[in-house]
């Protein structure tokens, strides 16, 4: 379906740049009906923590004033976006969702707004994460909590939950955050809307507040994108963030297409460590189905070693949590350093040794890729348990055994850098489902072209009204 330009809020961002592009809609009549349903939605959703309206409005002018000149327009010349508030945006705070850094004001852009910026975006608001992006769910001491528009008795999953719940019910088109357990993915699977985690180093990371530098785990499986409805708009993001840039030495300009595979897809329908809610399965056999009706071979295949996968994402992330948990207990509240204290304290005993986890993810990765040389996409259940109450991660008893459950599908776009599309797939009994999508290193081409033929079959979600 196409929307046509009376409801600015219902229209891609693809659609929206069009009707700019083409004299059908003016910026500044596209960002003030955006701003006008963020007024409406968001004192309910809390997903906008700074409303940008004032700069947001002076963008939109100059951005008409340059199309009436006749001067060259970008990609998304017009269309909104919202940014986390851990990605650096000029003019507003890059708080982490933490009282210490509520005035802690960028001097330059992330280099994926900037990007944005230069393709004629304007960013409209800035959003909610959870503290210090450490937990599945949307919540802090400084902004309060974002609320999933489908019930808000359960979490909107996190840390991206703003941008995800902003693009759900219509306040804009895409959302930028981040990925480095299913950031990305999993609050996009609970709002349900589309999201891309890009393989690692394809879109580059730089802040111009301390800390500049990651540790371990954040070099190794932090990765940057967008969050949208449809997959159409996440491949036009992708054209515009991705790519070389100096703040960031993992950085790389790789192609955005590779070469012709085989349509082959593997179904990951059991999971080991317990069976999968039946909608699930049954939304990974219609994906399938899809890409069968469309010409792919599919068959039903086990994923390689996923208790190995857990293993080597826990060691990185623990490792970096044993570090920083000094640094950052003063600044963070008590529930979060309890939380991390449970998942440091739960790996007493059996953690690897640097060299035996270095190697193991060397391994992990070249089994993963020869999967991915028989199958070249791989499609799975997004969250293997359903959107929990909001903070039952947080309970001592059994929140770590919730988390952990949850993710048993998450963690290698993660813990081996591989490129992940978290697609909708419509709802069951009021609350969204949906597949991943995983391909090998740099073949977010791949995850796309199957993602869009999923999508022409089951349908691109619409803004909802949040209950």
């Amino acid at each position: 379906m196409i929307h046509p330009p009376d409801d600015p809020t219902a229209c891609t961002a693809a659609e929206l740049a069009a009707h700019i592009r083409e004299g059908r809609l003016s910026a500044r009549a596209v960002i003030d009906a955006h701003l006008a349903r963020l007024a409406a939605l968001n004192p309910v959703m809390n997903a906008v923590t700074v409303p940008l309206d004032d700069a947001a409005r002076a963008a939109a002018d100059a951005a008409d004033a340059a199309a009436k000149a006749g001067a060259p327009l970008g990609p998304l010349h017009g269309v909104p976006f919202t940014v986390k508030e851990n990605l650096d945006c000029v003019g507003s705070a890059t708080t982490h969702g933490v009282w210490a850094l509520r005035r802690a004001m960028p001097y330059a852009d992330a280099p994926i707004v900037a990007r944005m910026k230069a393709a004629g975006a304007i960013p409209i608001g800035r959003t909610n994460l959870s503290e210090m992006g450490l937990r599945l769910d949307t919540d802090n001491p400084l902004r309060g909590r974002t609320r999933n528009p489908f019930d808000p008795k359960l979490t909107i999953g996190g840390s991206s939950g703003g941008d995800a719940a902003a693009v759900a019910t219509g306040m804009a088109p895409i959302g930028l955050g981040n990925d480095m357990g299913g950031s990305l993915r999993i609050p996009a699977f609970c709002a349900g809307v589309a999201a891309l985690k890009p393989t690692l180093g394809r879109v580059p990371h730089g802040a111009s507040l301390p800390p500049h530098d990651y540790g371990l785990s954040g070099q190794l499986m932090l990765a940057h994108g967008p969050i949208a409805r449809g997959v159409a708009d996440l491949r036009i993001a992708l054209g515009v963030i991705a790519g070389r840039d100096p703040r960031d030495p993992r950085s790389v300009d790789a192609p955005l297409i590779g070469p012709d595979v085989e349509r082959r897809a593997g179904l990951v329908v059991e999971l080991p460590g317990g069976p999968l809610p039946a909608d699930y399965v049954d939304a990974v056999r219609r994906a399938g189905a899809a890409l069968e009706a469309a010409g792919w071979q599919v068959e039903e295949v086990d994923p390689p070693d996923l208790a190995a996968v857990e293993d080597v994402w826990t060691g990185l992330i623990v490792a970096d949590f044993e570090t920083m948990l000094p640094q950052m207990q003063p600044f963070i509240s008590d529930a979060l350093a309890g939380h991390l204290e449970r998942i440091v304290a739960s790996t007493d005993g059996h953690r690897m040794s640097t060299h035996r986890l270095h190697a193991e993810r060397s391994r992990l990765g070249r089994v993963w890729s020869g999967a991915f040389a028989d199958h070249p996409v791989m499609i799975g259940p997004n969250w293997t348990r359903r959107p929990w109450p909001v903070d039952a991660d947080l309970d001592p008893d059994g929140g770590l055994d919730l988390l952990r459950d949850s993710v048993r599908f998450t963690m290698p776009g993660n813990a081996l850098g591989l490129p992940c599309l978290a697609l909708p797939t419509g709802c069951v009994d009021g609350r969204p489902t949906g597949v991943q999508i995983y391909a090998d290193l740099w073949r977010e081409d791949l995850c796309l072209a199957a993602g869009a033929v999923v999508e022409a079959a089951v349908g691109r979600p619409e803004p909802i009204e949040p209950r």
